[in-house]
């Protein structure tokens, strides 16, 4: 295998791209994010990471592209910080040309044809790094994925990263209640998502979790430490729901698309 894992244009005989598979593995590796959506809102949560828990600060997981669009992001935090660059970059571009705010889907598909644009030019390597959009605009509330393959999905619901399996298993069960959903609850749905991805001994709390919200009635708004600590409070004294919709002996889920892809 090694001969065909040397350059992103080499295809091998299975018809696979090798560096395209280690940047999706660097993206199932990364702390995870998940998104959801209502009909007026989008709502993003995520875990971050400390590369040393007592002596350094929480790495930044979501990022603001414009007053009503950001992302989330799993992988590699440095790629994320580049791509943010270039998205927020194209947001004032158009809003300088056009004096209104590009839409959530064009801004997508530029994202999406930076990550192709790198899996066809030799010594150029795959952006390690997944990514939630989320934006509300002229046709309401959005909720996009990218891959690092440049393929990209509009979602309802959506988790990506570590151990992030779970968090789609519980979104699958609950997601047919978003569309209606008041923003509170919303939230304390994307944070109960959240928690099943974390290991043990590991727990949601203001050090380590980011909230992020966008609306028709609000801008996109990052809530981290001490302003996340509200969210958390109510998430933390809710019940758990019932899921309703989850039988008994179901069968787990499928990959997701990020994972089946070639």
């Amino acid at each position: 295998m090694q001969k065909y894992d040397t350059d992103i244009t080499r295809w091998s005989p299975d018809g696979k791209l090798h560096q395209m598979e280690y940047a999706k593995e660097a993206v199932k590796k990364g702390n995870a994010s998940v998104g959801l959506r209502s009909k007026t809102h989008v709502v993003l949560v995520a875990l971050k990471r400390s590369p040393q828990a007592e002596l350094a600060s929480y790495q930044e997981k979501v990022f603001k592209l414009d007053p009503k669009m950001g992302m989330a992001i799993a992988g590699l935090t440095s790629d994320a910080r580049e791509l943010a660059h270039y998205l927020r970059t194209e947001c004032m571009n158009h809003r300088y040309v056009f004096e209104t705010m590009v839409s959530t889907a064009r801004v997508v598909e530029d994202l999406a044809d930076k990550h192709q644009f790198n899996t066809m030019i030799p010594g150029r390597r795959p952006y390690g790094v997944g990514c939630l959009i989320a934006g509300h605009d002229e046709t309401g509330a959005r909720l996009f994925q990218s891959c690092p393959s440049g393929n990209f999905y509009d979602y309802i619901a959506m988790a990506i990263g570590n151990r992030s399996q779970s968090a789609r298993t519980y979104l699958e069960n609950h997601f047919k209640t978003f569309a209606d959903m008041p923003l509170d609850d919303l939230v304390k749905h994307g944070l109960r998502a959240l928690a099943t991805t974390c290991q043990d001994g590991v727990e949601l709390k203001p050090e380590n979790t980011t909230v992020a919200v966008v609306g028709v009635d609000t801008n996109f708004e990052v809530y981290n430490d001490e302003s996340a600590k509200s969210w958390l409070d109510t998430f933390h004294a809710a019940p758990e729901p019932t899921t309703g919709t989850a039988e008994a002996g179901e069968a787990e889920p499928a990959e997701a698309p990020m994972e089946t892809d070639a």
